[in-house]
């Protein structure tokens, strides 16, 4: 029942600026469609960009999550899993889960162990999580309100802490499975398959992923041929005069790829995940379109405000208007509803 979810240092460097913009902004849900087809929530497959895209859209204002099919699992334990802070944990009991990352929670509950979640942090923002006591904000995790829940498990990542709260977690005898960040694509399967053997029921882990993989290959099959717009990756939160251009690594390079997509930064040579950003290297990526994050559009007066960013206008994508933006939790969550993501930005990257 042993699992590695560890990867090599070198995935260290690119991820560093990432956790930054997430503790900032984000934070994550699940698929739709409980027959496994997730973009069309309906069971059934659009046929075409745009009536998948409708349909992501309609999931994803409705902000719940779609658990697999059938009896929720029941979990085996104990199994003893591998750590991403390099410890072995052994989990006996699956009674009172607590995931200390909104991404995580939405795995959890998506493999229908909902009824078992006792808390929440503040990026757990899909409906199912709204009545449960929030008890860790982000980053900053209070051991004495975790600890106050009487947790069973606690799941969180490796930019979950201060590690002193994180300790004395450990120190009262609850078992804290800590994950690699998910920034990728490849991300989603490997994190699904870590959470659910660490509670136990590693087959609806299994059957998770095929959904996933299916509504993912469903998604990218709408790609139009001929057709691979330039995208630059924009965040942005004008009050506190964040301006950052993502690059390899971002997170939003992966979904641009897998939308059809070319990432504009990673293109003109920027090798971090954020860059800060400049009218030179707006001009010089000169992205067709501008993808961003709803608050972070809002936060500079909308795309009005944009446009009035020097560089900007300049900008195939300033000069037209081509601004996609998508709600803060979902855009880069890398969990269950990522192919309702990939939906949506197929359609809206590649309109006239």
């Amino acid at each position: 029942m042993r699992r590695s979810g560890r990867r090599s240092a070198g995935t260290s460097g690119r991820r560093a600026l990432v956790p930054l913009a997430l503790a900032l902004a984000l934070l994550t849900a699940a698929c739709a469609g409980g027959s496994g087809s997730g973009a069309a929530s309906s069971g059934t497959t659009p046929a075409s960009a745009g009536a998948r895209a409708a349909a992501a859209e309609k999931r994803l204002a409705e902000n719940t999550l779609v658990p697999l099919e059938g009896d929720a699992p029941v979990p085996e334990l104990p199994v003893t899993v591998d750590s991403s802070d390099g410890r072995e944990v052994n989990v006996r009991d699956a009674s009172r889960i607590l995931p200390l990352n909104g991404g995580i929670a939405e795995i959890v509950f998506t493999l229908g162990l909902g009824d078992r979640v006792v808390g929440r942090d503040i990026t757990a923002t899909f409906a199912e999580a709204e009545k449960l006591p929030q008890v860790t904000k982000a980053h900053d995790v209070s051991a004495e309100g975790v600890l106050s829940l009487h947790p069973t498990v606690v799941l969180a990542d490796t930019d979950t802490g201060p590690s002193e709260a994180l300790d004395q977690i450990r120190d009262a005898g609850v078992p804290v499975v800590v994950l690699d960040p998910a920034t990728e694509l490849s991300d989603v399967s490997t994190r699904t398959t870590r959470v659910a053997g660490a509670l136990g029921v590693p087959e609806a882990g299994r059957a998770l992923n095929r959904r996933m993989a299916e509504d993912l290959a469903a998604a990218r099959a709408s790609v139009p041929e001929g057709s691979e717009p330039k995208v630059a990756f924009l965040y942005m939160r004008g009050s506190a005069a964040v301006y950052l251009m993502g690059g390899k690594g971002s997170g939003a390079d992966s979904l641009i790829d897998a939308a059809g997509g070319t990432d504009a930064g990673v293109r003109t040579g920027l090798d971090r995940p954020f860059t800060p950003l400049t009218s030179e290297a707006l001009v010089a990526a000169a992205p067709d379109v501008i993808l961003m994050m709803d608050k972070g559009l809002e936060s500079v007066g909308g795309i009005d405000g944009l446009v009035d960013i020097p560089g900007i206008r300049q900008t195939p994508a300033g000069m037209n208007r081509r601004v996609v933006s998508l709600e803060d939790g979902v855009l880069l969550s890398f969990g269950p509803r990522t192919p309702l993501v990939i939906d949506i930005l197929v359609d809206r990257l590649h309109r006239a």
